[in-house]
């Protein structure tokens, strides 16, 4: 919970050191790139503990077409470990998940609200050591996909350098997902 707690703080500071009409963004091109976001956040799985993990994303725009539309290609990690000594058992999950996803974006200011749907393709991989009770190391690895809903909101959305928190469910048959997220925008151009 820390690492949440120290992030928040960050993207507070982050949002007010640098006010929306501080910073003057390029022109809004034809289509293309318009961003790239770095996240961490705590991973909520179906029958599990909370944990943390990373992410990655591509920013697509194509204002003549949808000025309120961004296409979200997505890279997601996480990987959580337990070890029980008293056992001398110890279990590894994994999940390395690609997805896209599109966003439609309200236009408020200096915040701007979004919500999204997706689909994402999980490459799910779990260990366990246990040789106590027979089991030297199994593993089982096995890829599914499933549907996405997020909705967020991001500061500064015309500076270079914003910030948003987010919270995306995926809904991956048996292995569900919540995500709380916060992350850093690194804008190309400004939104509209």
């Amino acid at each position: 919970m820390r690492p949440i707690i120290l992030a928040l703080a960050v993207l507070a500071a982050l949002s007010s050191a640098v006010p929306a009409r501080a910073v003057t963004a390029p022109p809004v091109p034809t289509s293309g790139l318009v961003g790239v976001d770095a996240m961490t956040g705590t991973v909520f799985q179906q029958g599990q503990s909370s944990f943390s993990g990373i992410a990655l994303r591509l920013r697509v725009r194509h204002p003549a077409l949808m000025p309120n539309l961004e296409i979200l290609p997505t890279f997601e990690y996480w990987q959580n470990t337990s070890h029980v000594d008293a056992f001398d058992i110890e279990t590894q999950r994994r999940d390395a998940a690609l997805s896209c996803d599109a966003r439609w974006l309200f236009h408020s200011r200096p915040w701007q609200p979004y919500a999204g749907l997706g689909f994402g393709l999980h490459f799910l991989d779990s260990e366990v050591s246990a040789p106590r009770f027979g089991v030297p190391h199994a593993s089982e690895g096995l890829i599914k996909g499933g549907l996405e809903a997020l909705a967020g909101i991001q500061s500064n959305p015309e500076a270079r350098l914003g910030s948003f928190l987010e919270f995306k469910f995926l809904n991956v048959t048996a292995y569900r997902q919540f995500k709380f997220s916060t992350g850093l925008s690194w804008n190309l151009l400004a939104a509209h």
